[in-house]
C-alpha cells in the first residue's frame, strides 16, 4: 500500500512536470520579438542606473546605455557612497560621451530604508526630467535600440510599466555558467508561461521601467524603501491601479560572474526567499517545474521498471529540448554541455527546498531577515 502511494505521488509530480516544460518549450518557440519602430511622438526617457561596487565588464555595460539610437533621453547614475570603485567607470563613460545627458548623484547613504537600491532610486528620480523612467542594474547590457523598444509600449496609454526578458551571459567557470543556465532555462521561460497564462502583475529587476505618473500614483519609489521585492512590488501596485505590465520585445543581457558555488547558491536563495514571500502560492507550485527529480523518483518508485526509465528519458529530451530552444531564439550562441542540465535542476531543486528554511538573505555582503510581508531588516553590516 505505501508503495503504491509512492508511485501514485511520483507518477502525478511527473506528469505535472513534463506538462510544464512542454508548455514551457511551447513558449519559448513562439517568442517573436519583431521589429520596433520609434513612435510618432517619442516620450522622454530617463535612464536610472543605481549602481553598489563592481559589476563583470562594467564599463561595457555602463556604454550600452549612453548609445541609444533614441530622440530623447537622459542617464542618471546614483551611488551611495563617494568612495564607491563604481565611480571612475562612470565618470570615465561621462566623459567618453559628451553629448549625452548624463549625471552622477552620489547620496552618501542619508537616504532611509533597508533596501538601498530603491534608496539610491529616490536620490535618481529627484533628478529625473523626462516621463518614463527606465532602472537598470550596472550588470546589464543593452542592444541600441532597446529604449525604442521600451518606448514603443507605451504608445497604448493603458500601459504603465514595461520591462524586459534577461538573458545570462556567463563569464568562464562553472558557476557562473549554472547562473546563466538559470535564467535562460529555468526563469525565462517561467515567465513567457505566466505572461501566456494571465496579464503580468510584476516586474522584472535587472531592467525595468514606469510612467512617472504611475510611480507617483503608488508612492514613488520613497514606498518601496523597505521591501526586498522592489521589482516585483512595482508592477504589481502598478497593475493594481488597473494599468498594464508588458515585457520589451527585446531583452538584456546580465553579464554573469558567480566567483564560487556558494556565492551562486547565496545568490539564487535571496531570490527565492523573496518569490516564496511575494507568491507562496505560485511559489509552492514551482515544485512540478523539476521534471528531471520527478522522473528520477519515478524510476526509484517503480523499481528501475522500463516506465522509469521512459520517464527519466522524456524529461531528460523536455529538458533538452529547451536548453537548445532558449539559445537557439534568443541568440545565445555556444550551449553549455547538456550534461550540465541535470546538475543545474538538482542544484535549482536544492535551492527550492533550502528557500523554506528560513527569511534570511545575504545581499551585498549584508545579512536581512525578511518579514512575513517581504519587509527587509537588516541583521548584520560588514560594510
Amino acid at each position: 500500500m505505501v508503495l503504491t502511494a509512492v508511485q501514485l505521488l511520483a507518477s502525478a509530480g511527473f506528469v505535472a512536470s513534463v506538462t510544464y516544460l512542454a508548455f514551457a518549450l511551447s513558449r519559448v518557440l513562439a517568442w517573436r520579438p519583431g521589429p520596433v519602430t520609434l513612435p510618432a511622438d517619442p516620450p522622454g526617457v530617463t535612464v536610472a542606473k543605481p549602481l553598489c561596487g563592481l559589476e563583470a565588464e562594467m564599463e561595457e555595460n555602463l556604454r550600452s546605455w549612453m548609445v541609444q539610437d533614441y530622440p530623447r533621453f537622459q542617464v542618471v547614475f546614483g551611488v551611495r557612497d563617494a568612495d564607491d570603485p563604481a565611480i571612475p567607470f562612470v565618470r570615465k563613460v561621462m566623459a567618453d560621451f559628451p553629448a549625452v545627458d548624463a549625471t552622477l548623484v552620489v547620496h552618501n547613504g542619508k537616504e532611509p530604508g533597508t533596501n538601498r537600491k530603491a534608496a539610491n532610486l529616490v536620490r535618481i528620480c529627484r533628478v529625473a526630467k523626462h516621463p518614463i523612467v527606465v532602472v537598470s542594474d550596472g550588470d546589464t547590457r543593452a542592444t541600441p535600440d532597446l529604449l525604442t523598444a521600451i518606448a514603443s509600449r507605451y504608445a497604448d496609454p493603458a500601459v504603465g510599466a514595461v520591462s524586459c526578458l534577461t538573458v545570462g551571459r556567463p563569464l568562464p567557470g562553472l558557476p557562473s555558467t549554472l547562473g546563466a543556465m538559470f535564467l535562460n532555462e529555468e526563469f525565462l521561460p517561467s515567465v513567457l508561461v505566466s505572461r501566456a497564462l494571465q496579464p503580468l502583475d510584476f516586474c522584472l529587476g535587472p531592467t525595468m521601467s514606469a510612467r512617472r505618473a504611475s510611480l507617483e500614483a503608488i508612492g514613488g519609489f520613497e514606498s518601496l524603501t523597505n521591501h526586498l521585492a522592489d521589482d516585483y512590488l512595482l508592477g504589481n501596485r502598478i497593475a493594481a491601479l488597473g494599468q498594464k505590465v508588458e515585457l520589451a520585445p527585446r531583452t538584456v543581457s546580465n553579464v554573469l560572474h558567480e566567483p564560487s558555488l556558494r556565492a551562486l547558491f547565496l545568490h539564487e536563495l535571496r531570490w527565492a526567499r523573496t518569490i516564496r514571500t511575494v507568491r507562496p502560492l505560485s511559489y509552492a507550485g514551482t515544485v512540478v517545474t523539476f521534471s528531471v527529480v520527478w522522473a528520477l523518483g519515478a524510476l526509484l518508485a517503480f523499481r528501475f521498471s522500463p516506465a522509469g526509465w521512459l520517464a527519466l528519458a522524456v524529461a531528460l529530451a523536455l529538458r533538452a529540448g529547451i536548453h537548445r530552444a532558449v539559445h537557439r531564439t534568443f541568440g545565445l550562441g555556444r550551449r553549455p554541455a547538456a550534461g550540465w542540465m541535470l546538475l543545474r535542476e538538482i542544484l535549482s531543486f536544492f535551492v527550492y527546498c533550502a528557500s523554506h528554511g528560513g527569511r534570511r538573505v545575504l545581499w551585498k555582503k549584508n545579512q536581512f531577515r525578511l518579514s512575513g510581508d517581504g519587509r527587509l531588516h537588516q541583521e548584520v553590516d560588514e560594510t
